[in-house]
Formats: C-alpha cells, structure tokens, sequence
C-alpha cells in the first residue's frame, strides 16, 4: 500500500511538474511595411502544434519547454525561425521571399532559366502551402489556357470627320498586377494581357479634391508627347471625393468564393484565404457578411454575420477546402438571392467574387453571365471581382463580370497586392460615389488634325450613348482618381490619320471659328450611386506648347507607363520610345512614393528590358 502511494505521488508530481513547463508565448506578426498579417501559420518545430495568427496578426500558443524553437511561415513570405530564449511575448517582422527554382519555369507562353522569383508568383514545377498546421507539397500545371479578349488598339481619327471621342470610365487595374505576375515569373506578358488604361490607372496621381456639387474633380493638361515629338499628349483626369471610413455607409457583403478543383494551388485559394482575412479586419458592426461557395454546386456557408464577430466569420473561411468541379452560374445566382434577401436600403449591397474565372458547369458562357448580372444590376447590388491563379486563368470573364455588374475588377497576385485592394483603397474599391461615368472630349479642328485615345478599346461607346441614360457606363469609388491620356496631331501638319477624300455634304472648317484658344472640351455625364437621371458638366482645355520636361509629374509618370504599356503590346504607335527612355521618364517623374509602387514599376521595366530581344 505505501509503494503505491509513493507511486501515486511520484506521477502526480510528474504531472505537475510537465504541466509547469509548458509555457505561453504571444506576438503580433507584420510585415516590413509594419501592418499586421493574418493567417500566418505559427508551429512548434518538431510537432505539430500549430496556430493560425488573426485578422490583426495577433497568435497565442503553448510551448512544452523553454527549449522549443517557434516557425512562422507565410505565402510569399521568408519562413522565420525564432528560439524563446527567456521571452513569453515574440514579435515577428516578415519579409518577402525570393526562391531560386533550378529547372525551366513554363507559364505557357514562354520560358526561362533559372532564376530567382518571388515565391508569391512562383509558376514552377513544385510549390508548398499550409493546410492547418501540416506543409504539403504540390504541383502546378505546366499547361496553359489562360483566356484574354482581343484588344485591337485605337488608331488615329481625324477630327475634320470625328470630331468627338466618347468612352466610359474605367478604374479597374487588374491589368497591371497579372503583367507583373508575368514579369515576375520571367516572362512577358501576352499582348492581349497588356490593357493600358488599366495600367495607368493602378497608379493615383496629385489631382485636386472635388469641390461644389459634382462627386469628383477634372484636371486637364497638355505637353509634348515623349515618343513623337511633333504631337501633343492631352492628360485628363479625375479625383473621386474622399470618405472617411467611419463615415461610409453599412455595408451588405456576400463573399462568393471560388473552392473547385482548379483553385487548389498557393496562389489561389491558400492567397485568396489570406486576402479576405485582411478585409474581414476592416468591417464594422453595422456591417453584415455572407459567405457563398461553389464548385460541383453552390452552397450557403454563412449566413448573414455582424462585421464584428470576425471570429465566426474567419472560421467559416478557414473550413473552405478546393475540390470539384466549377458551378459558377449557380454561385452568382445564390449570392445574388442571399445579398437581396439581407439588402440595405442605402447601403452598399455588393457581391465580392473572388475566383480564377474558370466557369465550366452550369451558367457558363459569356452571353448569359452578362445578361444575368445587367438584370440584377438594376437591383442595387453591384459586384467587385478580385481574380486569382495562373494557368487556367479567364481574364476575359472576369473583365466582364466586373464592367456588367457595376463594379470593379482586380488581379491579386501577391498578399501585398490583396493588401492595397482590400485595406489601402477600402473605400475605393468597394463604396461607389457615382455610376454610369461617361467622358465625351470634343476637339477644336482649328488646333487639332486628328487625336487617339490611349488604351480602353473595350470601354469605347457611340456617341450618341453619351446622352443616352439607358447605356452602362464605369463606376467611380470613394477617393479613386481615373486617367486618360490622348496623343494628338496639331493642325496644320498633315500626319497622323491617312487621308480621306473631301465630303460633299459637310462644310469645310472656316476662319471664323472663335475658340482658336482652345485645344477640346471635355464633357462629362454621371449618375448618382441610386440615380437613374445623368447629370452633365463640362471643362475647356487651352492649347499649349508646353515641353514634356517641365510637364507636371503626374503627366510625365502617367506617359512613363502608356509607354511601357506600348512597348509591351509592340504597338505600332510606340514611336521612338525604348526601355531606357521609359526608364529615365519614370525615374525623373516618380516623385512622393510612400508605398513603393512607383519604385516596383521601374523593377518591372528594367526587368521587362532584360528579356525583350529588342535592344531599345
């Protein structure tokens, strides 16, 4: 009896003793920018204890033993090793990841060899990603069916015989990240990938804030164009009115989240996971969230949800796993069902698809998701598209699935990305201060022989849609700024736009034309985010002969990246432009760049030099 009682004391006391050594370390993990990071995996080395860190980077776990080494590993970022070393509370710093990949890395339109690559955008052979606390390899597709719409670039048009140029907004700026996704994986990008005014308008420039009665301001400016000296490069551009985040109205979100087979890869749903952990921290409790998923059949996962129970709204994103087919049409429409079933009057009622675009079950062509979301559309509900992937990716659905939904449409290629989408531009990508935009640039043929428009091919209308309120048209959002960019072939010239024979109907231009002063009039038609009658301003450009040097910056920046944009497509308009000019106008222009973007572009651009067989 009393050996069993020391026998009973001696394991007690081992208990006791086990369970005193188990310790509880906490931090916060942020990347190098200092925001905090959600859904870093935090595991003890050797075992497979393991935490996920929440919407504000914030992990908590129990360690057996001083001794215990902690990893911290993350998409895109360097995985970090840190020994306890006395302390309870570990504070990580993560930095991005470049991988060295030793074989040919194949995205289907090209090749390279090896190479060092940031591991967000890695498209090689094998890749790896957490799943709970347990790392899995995979291995991505070495095919491609990546699908673009044909752009067929805007050619020079004389004004004697198109005197107006009308097209319709666009803020979208996925363009420019699924180029940089191409860059990135050492390759240039498909033609038909490069959409210059989405490039463009990823930057935000130095223009005025609104003020008066109108939701946005316009700024006009002209200068010698960089690439054809003899031509003028007409700037326009618009800035949204900016709204405080606390003053924006409650929002009605429905997640409508993409889990079949095909998005099976790190960059797709493990990112996207990721990205929606970071929007999730910026809801408010006015705000409510729905959760729709779809892949052999689309289903609820949660039901409408306070924005400030993000516990129970990140559990619910952290149960979706890839698998099956891809019933897209059934999605859209059960995500459209549940945003009218919890819509609120005056709020922003928005479906946030996020998806690599491949719709192959049910409701898939082109032809019948637009017409779905023009009639529901009408309803109040708009639709925010935010694309994923690589190799299968359908970039020409996702355009449209934006455009017709009176949304917007972006690329997440990286978490840093998913960051200035989803938290950095909140208000702008998700809350609309004026729909249905319309430009109409009315040019002065005493000044003008012939113009082209810079980019959005596929946002160009009639003219007699500009008054037309019937005619959809881009969506501006809270703080947005919008740029469009014309070359144009003063008058007197003779070049530029080919040669028409005289008419016989219409009357010559005369002497007496009194606006020699001005170069255009701009117009511009919009309705309010509720509204179904347009309303109408406009705003005279003067003529100038100002040099490109001692243009604004915005100007010469903006001109930086339509160049490149041309040098991308080999576009027959590129004029005398090269690489290393586009890099010296970048570098002289690229001014106030808190956020590095700027500094990324002209990475891209040397980068690009690198690999392009044409020596300018």
């Amino acid at each position: 009896m009393k050996k069993r009682l020391i026998l009973a004391v001696l394991l007690a006391a081992s208990v006791i003793a086990a369970a005193a050594q188990t310790l509880t370390i906490s931090g916060v993990v942020t990347d190098s920018s200092g925001y905090p990071l959600p859904g870093v995996s935090v595991t003890v080395k050797g075992t497979l204890t393991g935490v996920i860190t929440d919407s504000n980077g914030k992990y908590s776990i129990g360690v057996p033993s001083e001794k215990s080494v902690l990893v911290f590993a993350f998409i895109g970022m360097k995985s970090i090793e840190k020994k306890l070393e006395g302390r309870t509370i570990i504070n990580v710093i993560m930095q991005e990841e470049l991988v060295a990949v030793d074989e040919v890395v194949v995205v289907g339109y090209g090749s390279r060899q090896k190479s060092m690559l940031p591991s967000a955008a890695l498209a090689g052979r094998v890749a790896g990603t957490f799943s709970g606390n347990r790392y899995r390899e995979e291995r991505l597709p070495q095919w491609n069916t990546e699908g673009y719409s044909t752009i067929r670039e805007n050619g020079f048009r004389s004004v004697a015989h198109n005197p107006l140029s009308t097209f319709s907004i666009d803020v979208d700026n996925a363009s420019y990240s699924n180029v940089r996704r191409f860059i990135n994986s050492g390759q240039l990008p498909p033609v038909d990938a490069v959409r210059i005014e989405e490039m463009i308008n990823y930057f935000t420039y130095n223009y005025p804030e609104p003020e008066g009665e109108h939701p946005f301001s316009v700024y006009t400016e002209a200068a010698a164009c960089p690439w054809n000296s003899r031509n003028i490069l007409l700037h326009i551009g618009l800035k949204g009115k900016s709204i405080d985040k606390s003053e924006l109205p409650p929002s009605n979100l429905v997640f409508l989240i993409d889990v079949s087979g095909s998005m099976d890869m790190p960059s797709k749903l493990p990112l996207l996971k990721s990205a929606f952990r970071m929007l999730v921290n910026e809801l408010r409790p006015a705000d409510r969230v729905s959760m729709v998923v779809y892949a052999g059949a689309a289903g609820v996962v949660l039901e409408p949800t306070p924005g400030n129970r993000k516990e129970e709204i990140l559990e619910a994103l952290e149960r979706l796993q890839a698998g099956g087919s891809t019933a897209g049409g059934a999605g859209l429409k059960l995500a459209y069902q549940i945003a009218e079933k919890s819509f609120i009057e005056g709020g922003n009622n928005r479906i946030i698809l996020a998806s690599d675009g491949d719709f192959n079950v049910g409701a898939s062509s082109n032809a019948e998701m637009e017409r779905m979301i023009e009639k529901e559309r009408e309803k109040g509900v708009f639709i925010t598209v935010l694309g994923f992937g690589m190799g299968n990716y359908k970039d020409d659905k996702m355009e449209i699935l934006a455009n017709k939904g009176n949304g917007n449409y972006a690329y997440i290629d990286n978490i840093q990305e998913a960051r200035k989408v989803l938290v950095k531009e909140f208000g702008g990508t998700l809350f609309t201060i004026a729909k249905d935009v319309k430009f109409q640039i009315e040019f002065n043929p005493a000044n003008v022989e012939s113009y082209r428009l810079i980019g959005y091919e596929n946002r160009l209308l009639n003219d007699e849609d500009f008054n037309d309120d019937t005619k959809d048209a881009g969506e501006m959002g809270s703080g947005h700024t919008v740029t469009a960019l014309y070359e144009i072939v003063p008058a007197g010239t003779g070049t530029g736009s080919g040669t028409i024979d005289p008419l016989k109907y219409q009357k010559p231009v005369t002497s007496l034309n009194t606006a020699r002063g001005e170069l255009a009039t701009v117009k511009m038609r919009y309705k309010e985010p509720a509204g179904l009658k347009s309303k109408l301003f406009d705003v005279v450009v003067r003529n100038s002969d100002r040099s490109f040097a001692s243009a604004s910056e915005d100007l010469r920046f903006s001109a930086s990246v339509a160049a490149f944009g041309m040098l991308l497509r080999e576009s027959e308009f590129r004029g005398d432009i090269d690489y290393r000019r586009v890099i010296e106008m970048a570098t002289a222009s690229s001014g106030r760049d808190p956020d590095g973007y700027r500094s990324e572009f002209l990475r891209m651009v040397s980068a690009a030099k690198g690999m392009n067989s044409d020596t300018r």
